[in-house]
């Protein structure tokens, strides 16, 4: 599959969906650092009040919003970046953040960037990209699979369940504050704020493979 048809012809929602199992995959000369999605958040461009691209806003820094399907847009929030993918056409500013990712390969190495094991490694959209390595906006504007960041499109990781709910942290403005989507694999303890009572350790909400 290409990107551009994995990033196109949908909802930004169903693609926010569709990316939990994904494996993302940060080449590194260290190591290959990656990842199953576990969580993300949905974000609808000029429509949606919480959105850095709401009423049309454009500027250098996101610019990126306004690019073609499978860039990347990479901003910084209290000192750590935010990994995020658009994913319509170009000059349709519309993208998904990565809010968690649980870890498949390079766990040392991540351990050794975040100074943190367990689930505390990714569980959280700075979390990850620290994890990784991602410490700069120098993906932002690039294209995935174009360069050190790749995302697997074939194969992956099948959720049993998919939840969805308010999105976290963002503005209070307007009327899109509520709305469900941010969407989550159902139980994974990577996913960021989700209280132990609800972790799934046997499968971490994976179907068995």
């Amino acid at each position: 599959m290409e990107l551009a048809e994995f990033f196109s012809g949908r909802t930004t929602a169903a693609i926010a969906r569709s990316l939990l199992g994904k494996k993302l995959i940060y080449h590194t000369a260290q190591a290959n650092l990656s990842g199953w999605i576990v969580e993300t958040e949905a974000y609808l461009g000029q429509q949606d009040s919480t959105a850095h691209a709401y009423q049309g806003h454009r500027s250098p820094a996101n610019e990126a919003l306004y690019g073609p399907p499978g860039m990347i847009y990479i901003f910084s929030l209290r000192g750590r970046m935010m990994l995020n993918f658009i994913t319509q056409a170009a000059e349709v500013p519309q993208g998904i953040l990565l809010r968690g990712l649980e870890p498949a390969t390079g766990q040392k190495l991540m351990a050794k960037n975040r100074q943190q094991t367990g689930v505390l490694l990714t569980n959280g959209p700075g979390k990850l990209t620290q994890a990784l390595g991602i410490t700069d906006r120098q993906l932002n504007l690039t294209m995935l699979n174009a360069g050190a960041l790749e995302l697997e499109l074939i194969g992956g990781r099948q959720p049993q369940q998919v939840s969805s709910g308010p999105r976290i942290g963002v503005s209070r403005r307007g009327s899109w504050t509520d709305k469900p989507l941010r969407y989550y694999v159902t139980g994974n303890p990577y996913v960021s704020q989700l209280p132990k009572r609800d972790w799934n350790l046997i499968t971490h909400g994976w179907l068995r493979e």
